[in-house]
């Protein structure tokens, strides 16, 4: 997995490609934590991202958690029909700003 930071719009956004599994799940979730210590809102670009496992799942809870209590967002963009289909599938559609 790698990753990119940008500042778009006085947010930051983290550009991630390659696959968020067991292997990679705990340096994404403290990429996504870091990033609340920069700002209070954070957009996620997926696009580059082929698999995403229940852990990245829960880092991106974890991350929305984080930007509601700072009083800020976390917004997800640009996911393949793949993790679109996870999102779905767990409900998890429901709960995070996926655009």
């Amino acid at each position: 997995m790698h990753y990119e930071e940008i500042k778009s719009e006085g947010m930051l956004q983290l550009n991630v490609e390659g696959k968020i599994d067991a292997v990679s799940c705990e340096e994404f979730q403290t990429m996504v934590l870091r990033s609340f210590t920069k700002t209070n809102s954070l957009i996620i670009n997926l696009e580059g991202v082929t698999y995403m496992s229940s852990a990245g799942l829960r880092a991106l809870v974890l991350g929305n958690k984080t930007a509601e209590s700072k009083g800020g967002k976390m917004v997800i963009i640009n996911s393949q029909p793949q993790v679109l289909d996870v999102f779905k599938v767990t409900g998890f559609d429901n709960i995070l700003d996926i655009r």
